[in-house]
């Protein structure tokens, strides 16, 4: 039986990065965003790449939840890397027959770099309401949530990667604590507009982040996503040693 993994993240949260690392596990093969273009076709929203994306990638979820999420694969385990606003007009009760694993990012962070290439930056680009939806839904389904701050991950990767294999009750190999630099044959085709750093990384790195003010503009998306942010945070892996 396949073991499927979702991490639904918002954008700019290293996703990109801890999807590299599932993909040197010896068992998992990595899925990358699989509803990037049913989320364009449906919101219409004027991301980089645009025409591409949709051009690459199956454009209706029926069809990505059938052929992608419910796909045949040849190793036990499927991580698939998804997008939370990527989550509109859709049926969402895929997600119970898989294991899920929110990520978070502390979100003045997330907006400064994601407000680069989506300067009209709404809380719905990057998807801390919907990470608290599906928190609550985890919650309502008499289920212990799994969430994952970026920051503890890039301050301890090898202590929180273990605890969330734990979790996932999968076994922990020091495979996923680095990769060769360089893009990956699994890459989406936006990785040219998104992926630099990462591709740049051979692991998990903890530089100190840009914390200049926001422009006033993103205050009132930064005051609302804090709050989600918070409410999600109470229930990040501390890591174990």
């Amino acid at each position: 039986m396949t073991l499927r993994i979702n991490c639904w993240s918002g954008p700019r949260n290293i996703s990109t990065a801890l999807m590299y690392s599932f993909r040197e596990r010896s068992d998992t093969t990595v899925v990358d965003e699989p509803f990037y273009a049913h989320y364009l076709r449906t919101s219409e929203r004027k991301h980089p790449g645009y025409e591409e994306i949709l051009s690459s990638q199956e454009q209706y979820s029926e069809e990505v939840i059938q052929n992608v999420i419910r796909g045949n694969y040849s190793t036990p385990i499927v991580f698939f890397k998804q997008m939370c606003h990527h989550l509109v007009e859709m049926d969402l009760s895929f997600i119970d027959n898989c294991l899920n694993v929110l990520l978070i990012r502390e979100p003045s962070l997330v907006i400064r770099s994601h407000a680069k290439n989506v300067p009209d930056l709404q809380v719905s680009d990057i998807g801390l309401d919907v990470q608290n939806h599906l928190l609550n839904r985890i919650l309502e389904s008499g289920m212990s949530p799994v969430v994952i701050d970026s920051a503890i991950l890039l301050e301890r990767p090898e202590s929180v990667l273990k605890e969330l294999c734990q979790i996932l009750e999968i076994t922990f190999e020091k495979s996923m604590l680095s990769w060769e630099p360089g893009p990956k044959p699994e890459d989406g085709i936006w990785a040219k507009h998104w992926y630099k750093n990462t591709h740049e990384s051979s692991g998990f790195s903890n530089q100190t982040p840009n914390r200049d003010p926001l422009p006033e503009k993103f205050l009132p998306v930064l005051e609302e996503a804090t709050v989600f942010y918070e409410n999600l945070k109470k229930y990040a892996c501390k890591g174990i040693d």
